[in-house]
């Protein structure tokens, strides 16, 4: 019987194998987070308390509570997965847009069009 730490490097294997490379490409080209207007995408979150461009990237992709439970305003509105919630879960200073598309197969899309924000 295989070890988890087998069927793990089997399956990182087949994905190296399986991945295009442009795939691998437009991967390895992208940022730790974009700037758009009024929001900050990012994959799990900020810091507190820290200038958004100075974020580590430890935080940005793995960050929780801190982040989660803060109610303060960042400057824009963080736009962020990480944590799967059943609906979009939208905050004054934050939109968690994680549905568990893994999970669930439901993948949720945020539109943000002039001063709408809506979801499909």
């Amino acid at each position: 019987m295989k070890t988890e730490a087998q069927e793990y490097r089997k399956l990182a294997s087949d994905l190296n194998r399986l991945l295009p490379s442009s795939h691998r490409e437009f991967l390895s080209s992208l940022k730790e987070y974009f700037i758009c207007g009024d929001f900050f995408f990012v994959h799990a979150g900020v810091r507190p308390g820290i200038c958004l461009t100075e974020q580590s990237e430890d935080d940005l992709l793995w960050i929780r509570e801190d982040f989660l439970l803060c109610e303060d305003d960042f400057g824009k509105v963080i736009v962020h997965g990480h944590t799967p919630v059943l609906e979009p879960d939208v905050r004054p200073n934050r939109i968690n847009i994680d549905t568990g598309a893994y999970a669930t197969g439901r993948l949720t899309c945020l539109v943000l069009e002039s001063d709408e924000v809506r979801f499909i």
